[in-house]
């Protein structure tokens, strides 16, 4: 019998090193975490904020957050759920819902810092590559506040949705450091960025365009893919219309609530809690459980 060498011994075994949880389900970059949450010694702990996005089958997520040794938190968040209040009730995960979430985050972090004035950002988007600069805030310069973009797990490809929050956050007035080079309309070749291809992303002209072709194209496909839009008199012309009127709303109000929300009383500690009952399965007594176990013996002697 041949001699085989046994790699993975007790020492192997006695020295193994489970990696960390998030890890382990691969949730999380610790490669790129790191670099991220790590803050310079002589900033004395002053907090490093990163600009999470991430994406579901339904929504878009934006929040701001910084890392502490208790836990990251969440200073600011925004969802694509929440376009609805300004009017964009449809295709809220494509890129355009994707810049009107980061539009949306930005100009609520800036309005709880009490900052929103200071930085305008760029009220009407023209595709063109721009960076939050410093401005004057009672005679003094202010710096923006300065976020970094936290992409988890996306593949960063070129014109990824990604990159629509950060635009749409960098137009909002934070300051998130970037280059033009991820932006649909970027040509490596010469190195230079279509500003008219950026500017149609930003207002859906590329959904309009597909829903002008489809429509032409193949009209059943067309009634069964754009439904909603076809439902409320959606039409691939007023798309544009639509967004600008939802970042013009977005700027002067954006912390809008919902219609039923506004007129609702806010709820008391004690009428949370008796809402938390009524989900709540009651824990049986010893009795109560042997009376039921008796009650289905009955039920199946009666069947028999």
């Amino acid at each position: 019998m041949p001699f085989t060498k046994l790699v993975k011994n007790s020492a192997y075994f006695s020295r193994f090193q489970v990696k960390y949880k998030r890890r382990r389900s691969g949730k999380t970059d610790y490669y790129a975490r790191k670099r991220l949450i790590t803050q310079a010694k002589n900033k004395y702990n002053a907090p490093k904020y990163r600009l999470v996005v991430r994406f579901t089958n339904r929504d878009i997520i934006c929040q701001i957050v910084t890392a502490e040794i208790t836990g990251d938190k969440v200073f600011c968040a925004a969802y694509a759920h929440e376009l609805k209040r300004y009017g964009i009730n449809h295709g809220l995960t494509n890129w355009a819902a994707a810049y009107a979430t980061g539009l949306l985050i930005a100009r609520r972090a800036l309005s709880k810092l009490k900052l929103d004035e200071a930085f305008e950002g760029v009220e009407e988007p023209d595709g063109e590559f721009s960076i939050t600069e410093p401005a004057e805030v009672d005679g003094e310069t202010r710096r923006p506040f300065k976020a970094f973009l936290d992409v988890g797990l996306t593949r960063t490809s070129t014109g990824a949705r990604v990159f629509g929050a950060m635009k749409g956050a960098s137009d909002g007035g934070i300051y998130v450091p970037h280059s033009e080079k991820r932006f649909p309309g970027y040509d490596p070749e010469s190195k230079e960025l279509d500003a008219e291809t950026l500017r149609k992303y930003i207002f859906g002209g590329h959904v309009a365009e597909y829903m002008e072709t489809l429509a032409d194209d193949d009209e059943e496909r067309y009634k069964s893919q754009f439904q909603g839009y076809i439902d409320d008199d959606v039409e691939a012309d007023g798309l544009e219309e639509l967004y600008a009127e939802a970042h013009k709303q977005i700027r002067e109000d954006p912390w809008k609530k919902d219609e039923e929300e506004e007129g609702a009383e806010k709820k008391t500690k004690e009428e949370w809690k008796e809402e938390s009952k009524k989900y709540r399965n009651k824990k049986l007594t010893k009795a109560e459980k042997q009376a039921n176990i008796k009650a289905k013996i009955q039920e199946l002697a009666a069947e028999l």
